[in-house]
């Protein structure tokens, strides 16, 4: 399993978060992409030490940005992307859970 997909997705939250607060002053946008991004990130590092719960992590943090991106998705194209590699990185994490889990 590797943790690549969650650094990236996490970087990615916080530079969204980041960006949506400095066009629009939006503070939900950065405490949300802030908070997500974090989570991807911490989960991660478990993921890449070997430690317990990094997966759910990953899992958990797909799930808040797919349901919070759900609503605006005929809203514009960052929406659209959010829960797209949302889905995608849940998809991931999500297979390899359960693949681990059945061993």
């Amino acid at each position: 399993m590797s943790a690549y997909p969650a650094y990236t997705m996490g970087g990615l939250c916080i530079v969204g978060g980041v960006t949506g607060f400095a066009r629009t002053r939006s503070i939900p946008s950065l405490v949300a992409g802030v908070s997500v991004g974090l989570l991807y990130l911490w989960s991660a590092s478990q993921i890449q030490k070997g430690a317990p719960n990094g997966l759910e992590g990953a899992i958990g943090a797909s799930a808040i940005l797919l349901l919070s991106s759900l609503p605006r998705i005929t809203k514009g194209p960052v929406p659209a992307i959010l829960a797209a590699t949302a889905t995608v990185s849940g998809a991931y994490y999500g297979n390899t859970f359960y693949a681990l889990r059945r061993q």
